[in-house]
């Protein structure tokens, strides 16, 4: 698998046939007898940040989770590079390059800060190559170091959400799905996660966030899509989206 992490970075200017990197195709995914996403079509493009916008239930996790494996569409393809992600396991999604950092942060309470790093890198055996990656991560988030024996029960939320994000980059993700990654942070932490958004981007790794805080993820976002009641309504590039009335009057506080 390409070392994203390490990669050269990505040029702001995209070639004109540049094929998309990541392509939904009319999915519609149930829960039981209830669409929780509604015949949606999306695109991302390597090199960028893609923001997911929408209320709660608006079917923004979903869509994630079904990139994933998580959850299995019952219409509509999904192709990651090219390749059918239609009914592949999670694991195996996860070794063709997709990584999610989910929502809640979900790290291993129990387990050292270091430990949690090591479980980022499961589908992964070149030991020389897990440690350069672990080291960047420390090098990306200071604070991680000063903490790295450290459970990770104990830490602040803004540092879980620092684990999470470094976790997901031990799998050396050519796409980081983030869920929420500024849930419940404080206006400073926010801002730094973003900011690490973006030099995760500037380092290579293509990004699909999803995301409340829609000024935030759409000041670092190339393009936008935004969900309602699990149909697409409006996207386009972030600029476009961030100036549309309805957005913000529904999202930006307009």
């Amino acid at each position: 698998m390409p070392n994203a992490f390490h990669a050269v970075p990505v040029p702001e200017q995209r070639p004109p046939s540049s094929e998309p990197m990541l392509s939904l195709d009319r999915i519609e995914v149930y829960y039981g007898n209830i669409a929780a996403v509604r015949g949606l079509t999306l695109t991302v493009m390597p090199g960028e940040i893609v923001t997911l916008l929408g209320s709660n239930g608006a079917g923004k996790s979903t869509t994630l989770r079904t990139i994933s494996g998580l959850l299995h569409p019952r219409r509509g393809t999904m192709t990651f590079e090219g390749r059918r992600l239609n009914g592949l396991p999670a694991h195996q999604i996860v070794r063709l390059g997709i990584v999610q950092a989910p929502e809640g942060r979900r790290i291993f309470p129990r387990m050292s800060v270091d430990e949690n790093l090591d479980l980022g890198a499961f589908v992964r055996t070149d030991r020389h190559g897990i440690a350069a990656d672990k080291e960047q991560v420390y090098e990306l988030f200071p604070r991680l170091r000063e903490r790295i024996a450290q459970r990770a029960g104990t830490l602040s939320g803004g540092e879980q959400q620092m684990l999470a994000l470094g976790r997901a980059l031990m799998a050396r993700p050519k796409l980081l799905l983030l869920d929420e990654p500024s849930m419940g942070l404080a206006p400073v932490l926010v801002e730094l996660i973003f900011e690490t958004i973006a030099r995760i981007r500037q380092q290579g790794t293509t990004v699909l966030v999803v995301e409340q805080n829609a000024l935030a993820a759409l000041e670092i976002a190339d393009r936008a899509y935004v969900l309602e009641s699990g149909r697409l309504k409006v996207s386009g590039a972030a600029v476009d989206v961030a100036n549309n009335p309805e957005v913000v009057q529904a999202y930006l506080g307009g």
